[in-house]
């Protein structure tokens, strides 16, 4: 379906593989790109990967849409899990780039039922595992 504000299609494969990755949990993360006028995934996290594993998977210059499956265990030891939202764009990246995925990125989140929290990041240190740990808690 096209974003009427930016023109932009999400894949079905989107909303599949974000699905499986809530409900079963086949994957740590997804990382997303915007290719001509579709959104469409670019990359499958492991379930065994970490958030390291992620944050280098982003590319240093271009802007991404991922979500990462967050767990962590409470102060009460019970096992948790959160879903966080993430839109990277770098500060080396392009304007364009950058105007096209801040205009189609809060569509594209409602798409995805089920995201958590959210992080805008332009640099790592804006998304780094400590950031992302205490807004889970």
């Amino acid at each position: 379906m096209a974003n009427s504000a930016s023109g932009m299609t999400v894949r079905d494969e989107c909303k599949l593989k974000f699905l499986e990755l809530k409900a079963k949990r086949n994957y740590r993360f997804i990382i997303f790109k915007i290719e001509q006028q579709d959104i469409v995934v670019e990359k499958l996290g492991k379930p065994e990967e970490t958030y390291e594993d992620f944050t280098g998977s982003l590319p240093a210059d271009e802007c991404r849409y991922a979500v990462f499956d967050f767990d962590f265990i409470t102060d009460e030891n019970c096992q948790k899990s959160k879903i966080f939202f993430i839109a990277w764009s770098p500060e080396t990246s392009k304007v364009r780039g950058k105007m096209v995925y801040a205009s189609s990125k809060d569509r594209f989140k409602r798409e995805l039922d089920g995201i958590q929290f959210e992080l805008q990041a332009t640099d790592p240190s804006e998304m780094s595992f400590d950031i992302v740990k205490a807004r889970a808690f």
